[in-house]
């Protein structure tokens, strides 16, 4: 039964941890979540999801899932002293989604701003999995830089970028796709039906060729 965090901070792509809240909290391999929502990510969310969300009350959690919730708790981002600052306090596993460039920042030198990029600090520190999920498009030098100094310090880079060969037929299914990815990646059981099965024949059926 795993522990897991969920961090969103200031970039578009508030539905992306929306998503990844609901199916961590519907999981039987999850037992806590811990969720922590940036300053920044307060207003995206209340600008994408047009949700009333303040970063600070329990109630949060109930608004990003639409259904009351006994898994997830909402730890304050300017509370560095919560349980997730600790590298003695038991963790498996670390999503920041959507990761801003600014928190991307902030975790590439080691400073901790806030509980975001303590908890983020302590995940690489302790040599737990880390998962940052930038979304900002064009990436400049100094982005770029950033993600391969987390990357060499053990972070994963998993950006917001859809696929389409599982053709989707609606945002949601987009989003999905990525969640999914992301819940491979913090080692939790997800839907298959996004995974590349081979080429399609004619008839529409499989095939295990190569691309």
């Amino acid at each position: 039964m795993k522990h897991l965090t969920v961090a969103i901070t200031g970039a578009s792509g508030a539905i992306y941890a929306q998503r990844l809240l609901h199916y961590l909290d519907a999981s039987p391999d999850v037992a806590r979540i811990s969720l922590v929502i940036s300053a920044l990510g307060v207003t995206v969310i209340r600008e994408e999801l047009e949700l009333p969300v303040t970063g600070t009350r329990q109630s949060d959690a109930e608004l990003l899932l639409g259904r009351p919730t006994t898994k997830i708790t909402l730890l304050p981002a300017r509370d560095v002293g919560a349980t997730i600052a600790s590298g003695s306090h038991p963790c498996d596993g670390m999503a920041v989604v959507p990761c801003s460039m600014g928190s991307l920042g902030y975790i590439a030198s080691g400073i901790a701003r806030d509980l975001v990029h303590r908890a983020a600090d302590v995940m690489l520190k302790e040599r737990r999995r880390l998962v940052l999920v930038p979304r900002e498009t064009p990436f400049n030098a100094i982005h770029l830089e950033n993600m391969l100094r987390v990357e060499r310090a053990g972070a994963l880079i998993l950006p917001a970028c859809p696929s389409f060969y599982h053709r989707p037929q609606s945002i949601l299914e987009l989003v999905d796709h990525l969640v999914f990815r992301i819940l491979a990646h913090l080692d939790v059981p997800h839907p298959t039906e996004t995974t590349w099965q081979g080429r399609r024949t004619p008839t529409g059926e499989a095939t295990s060729g190569q691309m």
